[in-house]
């Protein structure tokens, strides 16, 4: 009623005065979503911007990732930067160290009145977005973590059994077999290759990704993922690779559209894959966890998020930073975080919004919705695997991406691959340390 009020007293208003309707605040807000996700997205932003007349949210998408980042860091240099800009987690450690640039979350809400508190964030993920005191420097957003998804249809045809152990990789092994000798052209295929066989996989294993707890104790870190869990699988799936079992797609998710039309049969990429299969395939398929090699001890521990988050620009009026905090706020919302965790297969941010998914039966009418979230907190996150904070890490994963590649085609051994990209990457950090130290 409070709404409907309000919005009848604007109305009214507006016919007495013509610039009445420009009382509005917009709030800018630059993503990196199209597709399934960018009418998601747009539905959120549609909703909140109906729920209350004083600000109007204005969601505009810039590009990939990597993009989004990149035209926020111009538009601040050029003083035309939006309210609240997406950025992936890979540029945490950049955001942050930006420290003219943005205005932490737990300011911007304090700020503004509204109330908030990071410990009803789920842990493994505002964990990721948080400084050494614990509190939020950015508001998590659509965090994921990987997933193995399963065309069920292909494994039938293969005479893979339902219940056949697709738990671990030594398991996988065999699988892979037989689908071959199926006649199945792709029978595992993975998105985000370095996030997913390399960052995941450490934590995953509780071997370390790079010194000082992967970043987050300190600038001086060294990357250290050359350790033997890790030549052993990416070794591993170069020999798959060599069978015609691992197929190499591309570095970012374009294996996605070849698993949800049907043509391979294992994938690995992130839950968040969820919207786009459950809309697209044309096929029976599950959601699995992430296998893990059982040698290796205390296997699995628990796997990281991606996704991105969402930065509060600095430099912009108080009256906009009172509607981002209104935003904020009605994206952390458990009805709204529901909804979301549902319609994408993102985790749920806060732990109402989980517990308010499982009191609506929607794991259980969705059998496998809730891998996720249970790989990632059914154990508490230690050094190695509470996510990775290094500067420069977009770029550092291009390396790692060049030299996965030159083991898919044969042209490296994995040790010899990792080892070079460790002693490049290790280059970025030392000059990301020197310029912000």
């Amino acid at each position: 009623m409070k709404n409907f009020a309000l919005g009848a007293l604007v109305a009214s208003s507006a016919l007495l005065s013509p610039f009445a309707a420009f009382a509005q605040t917009d709030i800018q807000f630059w993503h990196a979503f199209t597709g399934r996700l960018g009418e998601l997205v747009d539905a959120q932003v549609a909703q909140f911007n109906a729920s209350q007349s004083d600000y109007k949210v204005v969601a505009n998408y810039k590009g990939n990732y990597s993009e989004t980042l990149n035209a926020g860091i111009a538009a601040f240099r050029a003083g035309e930067q939006p309210d609240i800009l997406m950025v992936f987690e890979v540029g945490t450690a950049t955001m942050m160290a930006a420290k003219g640039a943005i205005k932490p979350v737990y300011q911007v809400m304090a700020d503004a009145g509204v109330p908030f508190n990071a410990d009803d964030y789920i842990g493994a993920v505002k964990g990721y977005y948080t400084d050494t005191d614990g509190k939020m420097l950015s508001l998590p957003f659509n965090s994921s973590t990987p997933v193995l998804w399963v065309n069920r249809d292909l494994l039938d045809k293969a005479g893979v059994a339902k219940d056949a152990d697709l738990s671990t990789w030594e398991s996988i092994g065999p699988v892979l077999d037989k689908l071959k000798s199926a006649g199945v052209d792709c029978p595992m295929t993975t998105a985000w290759q370095s996030w997913i066989q390399l960052e995941n996989l450490s934590a995953y294993h509780n071997v370390p990704f790079a010194s000082k707890e992967n970043g987050f104790g300190g600038l001086d870190t060294e990357l250290e993922f050359n350790g033997p869990v890790q030549v052993k699988h990416i070794q591993t799936l170069g020999d798959w690779a060599k069978k015609g079992e691992f197929i190499y797609k591309g570095r970012r998710n374009e294996g996605g559209a070849d698993f949800r039309a049907g043509s391979c049969a294992l994938f690995t990429e992130s839950s968040a894959g969820y919207a786009g299969i459950k809309a697209e395939a044309k096929f029976n398929f599950e959601v699995h966890p992430l296998p893990y090699w059982s040698d290796v001890a205390g296997a699995p521990q628990n796997t990281i998020i991606g996704g991105a988050s969402l930065w509060v620009m600095a430099g912009k009026p108080a009256e906009d930073y009172k509607g981002v905090a209104e935003f904020l706020s009605f994206l952390s919302s458990p009805e709204v975080q529901a909804k979301w965790h549902q319609d994408t297969g993102y985790l749920p941010i806060t732990k109402a919004a989980a517990d308010l998914t499982r009191e609506q039966g929607f794991y259980k009418a969705n059998p496998g919705t809730d891998v996720a979230v249970i790989q990632m907190t059914t154990k508490e996150p230690t050094g190695n695997s509470k996510g990775i904070r290094l500067g420069n890490f977009d770029q550092i994963r291009s390396i790692i991406d060049e030299e996965l590649e030159a083991v898919w085609s044969g042209d490296k051994t994995a040790q010899d691959a990792l080892d070079t990209a460790v002693t490049r990457g290790n280059q970025l950090l030392r000059r990301f340390e020197q310029a912000n130290r």
